[in-house]
């Protein structure tokens, strides 16, 4: 009989009872983990649970307290972590090319021996040296054999793929000889993350990369790492790309660190899956406990028992202990309702906005010519585009943070801004205890108010008592979100609100903002985060903002159409082929003349009549098998709703002991709550038919 052999991947790292501590505080105890040839690992956890802290492990740059690792010879380890230091003195694409281990002592070599070897030759030439020199010999093997090394790194490592990666991270062409200083922290990030996909290591830790790069290069990132066969470790606060990326997930739990198969939802559901056995096993240990017990009390003094009883206890000291899954703590926050505003939120005419060039040239770089854009009351608006187009600038201007340089700029009536800024850190004043900075943003707000806002995010007892300045890159975002929930106006504006928040509080803070009544307006590369809250998209792109009033799904479905690529749409390259609204002066085209058109310009109008009568045809196709299915959802999420309340009021009702006292009322209320109950049930089968059946159809019009 042959068997077939099965072999597992060659193991890169290898951790053998690891522990690391860091004060009263255990990162990781006793672990045991293995990263294999090829590997997707996800680490989650929440912020400060020690994600980080095991990648430097993996890197070297952390020694554990006890255990051992062990890590293949020859293994060449790439880096990314989440704060970096990079000086200049020399260009974007020398960085990128250098980045290859040894490139850069080779070339220094080869240098060296050229000189060395031009020293020898002018010797010999001079008759001071024969001309079988052995030393001009050996030279000229040694630059021979250098040389066809050289060959191999520019073939293997060659400068074009150094700039097709350059090109997919967002880089335009005249970045590439920009001295490496010249660049701001978020695209210096992007620098480094290049050279790692450059070098192509064994092994790539990679600690939020997606923090600082814009949908389009999140896009293009994706496709890179789906088409990379070496292993990689992925720390990452969306939930979409984490999914698409790993086959497996390292998990810092409240018991300790967990490893999973598969993705993330598989995860999850294998999480779910452990705790539903673990209380059940639980239950069945109780009852058995209870019936020993009850056993043992009823026949403790009959003396012709005491066989079965002495058996009884033995069993109960038998008896396990099953430790539930303790519940990990996400912060939990629901805005409160806000006050009602004008019916125009945002009023912007003719908007210009201007920064000077640096440089000996100098002159201008205009950000936007002249935008004319309007925000209605309770509209939630996603905001995308490649980074340097302007989204933060338009919302900084919009909070009032930086003045226009023309136009008008108007808030509605009655509207009360609230600002989130991408670098919150740096709106934090440090030397303030986290109390002390949530405090100051409402003086009127008292004590309890603002220790209960901090619980909901996570801080309480010492904590909140901790210097802004001990505090982490998360840590400081919650605390930024409680100085917005504490006064939040009526008009949110947030820059990369999930930057630096961990994949559960990130999931967290979408979920209470699709409660918020008020008018959101945001800027997200994270696709799940806009998927979640977007009912309208803005894509900013060369002075202009297209408007797209659809969710990112139909957005990115519209695009789909038209043959483009995300990154070629939110680059404003292409629009999508539902014709988005055009914002701004500078994206009304010029008009030909008539000796520039020819005969072209009757069939050019023939073709767009044509095209806007095929767009109209296709809305109202859609309208026609789409409305009543929304209707009728939009109907019985009434119902549900206004029974939902009718059954919370019964509940409090009969809390009540003195309902007890009358017969009548109290079998009324039961009759009424059993029957509600019914119906309940039933309104959310018919919803939940109705739901599938509106996004079977939004799939087969989007599809087709």
């Amino acid at each position: 009989m042959v068997g077939v052999l099965f072999t597992a991947p060659v193991s890169l790292v290898v951790f053998e009872k690891v522990s690391l501590g860091f004060g009263n505080k255990s990162i990781v105890n006793e672990l045991d983990l293995r990263v294999g040839e090829g590997e997707r690992i996800g680490l989650i956890g929440p912020n400060g649970s020690g994600k980080s802290t095991l990648l430097k492990l993996l890197s070297g740059e952390a020694k554990p307290d006890a255990g051992r690792i062990t890590t293949a010879r020859g293994l060449e380890i790439g880096w990314l972590p989440q704060d970096i230091v990079l000086g200049g003195g020399r260009s974007l694409i020398d960085f990128v090319l250098a980045s290859v281990p040894g490139r850069e002592q080779l070339g220094e070599h080869i240098t060296q021996t050229e000189r060395d070897l031009a020293r020898v030759q002018a010797e010999v030439e001079a008759g001071a040296r024969p001309l079988d020199d052995p030393e001009l010999m050996d030279l000229a093997t040694r630059i021979a054999d250098l040389h066809e090394r050289q060959a191999h790194f520019e073939m293997h490592y060659s400068e074009h793929e150094a700039l097709q990666i350059l090109a997919g991270l967002g880089f335009a062409a005249d970045d590439h000889r920009r001295d490496l200083g010249e660049f701001s922290g978020g695209w210096k990030m992007r620098a480094v993350l290049g050279s790692l996909l450059f070098q192509r290591p064994d092994l790539m830790l990679l600690d939020e990369p997606t923090n600082h790069l814009d949908m389009p290069s999140v896009a293009w990132f994706g496709d890179f790492l789906q088409r990379y066969r070496r292993s990689f470790l992925l720390i990452c606060h969306d939930r979409e790309f984490l999914d698409e990326q790993i086959d497996r997930v390292v998990s810092f739990e409240p018991e300790g660190v967990r490893q999973y198969r598969g993705n993330y939802v598989a995860y999850r559901r294998q999480r779910e899956e452990e705790e539903i056995i673990l209380e059940n096993k639980a239950r069945n240990v109780e009852r058995e406990r209870e019936k020993a017990e009850q056993f043992i009390d009823r026949f403790r003094a009959q003396a012709n028992k005491a066989r079965a009883v002495q058996s009884r206890v033995k069993q109960l000291a038998k008896l396990e202990h099953v430790a539930l899954f303790e519940k990990r703590k996400v912060m939990r926050f629901k805005f409160p309702p806000c006050g009602r505003s004008g019916a125009e939120a945002v009023k912007i005419r003719g908007l210009k906005k201007v920064y000077p060039k640096g440089g000996e040239g100098g002159g201008e770089h205009v950000v936007f010519p002249g935008l004319d854009l309007s925000v209605g009351r309770g509209e939630k608006i996603g905001i995308i585009g490649v980074n340097g187009a302007g989204k933060t600038t338009l919302l900084r201007m919009i909070a009032g943070e930086i003045a226009p340089d023309g136009g008008e700029l108007e808030l509605g009536h009655k509207v009360t801004p609230g600002y989130y800024a991408q670098h919150h850190a740096e709106s934090l004043n440090r030397e303030l205890t986290v109390f002390e900075e949530v405090a100051q943003q409402d003086p009127h707000a008292g004590q309890t108010r603002v220790r209960t806002i901090l619980g909901a995010f996570l801080y309480s007892g010492d904590d909140v008592d901790k210097k802004v300045a001990v505090l982490s890159g998360g840590e400081r975002a919650r605390v930024a979100l409680a100085k917005l929930l504490i006064k939040p106006g009526n008009l949110l504006l947030m820059d990369e609100p999930t930057n630096h928040l961990d994949l559960e509080s990130s999931e967290s803070l979408a979920e209470s903002l699709r409660t918020y009544d008020g008018t959101l307006m945001f800027v997200s590369h994270n696709r799940s985060f806009v998927r979640t809250l977007a009912t309208k998209i803005w894509n900013v792109h060369d002075g202009t903002v297209d408007i797209y009033p659809g969710t990112l799904d139909e957005y990115l479905a519209s695009a789909s159409e038209r043959g483009q690529e995300l990154g070629a749409v939110a680059d404003g390259k292409a629009g999508p082929s539902r014709q988005p609204q055009s914002a701004g002066r500078a994206a009304k085209a010029a008009e030909a003349k008539p000796s520039e058109a020819g005969g072209s310009s009757k069939r050019d109008r023939g073709r767009e009549r044509e095209r806007k009568r095929q767009e109209a045809q296709d809305r109202a196709r859609r309208s026609k098998r789409l409305k009543p299915l929304q209707r009728k959802v939009a109907e019985l999420e009434a119902r549900i709703g206004e029974l939902e309340d009718g059954q919370k009021q019964r509940s409090v009702e009969l809390a009540d002991p003195a309902v007890y006292g009358d017969e009548a009322r109290r079998s009324a209320l039961l009759d009424d709550y059993q029957a509600a109950a019914a119906k309940l049930e039933e309104l959310s089968e018919r919803w939940e038919l109705t739901t599938m059946e509106l996004e079977e159809q939004l799939e087969e019009l989007g599809a087709g």
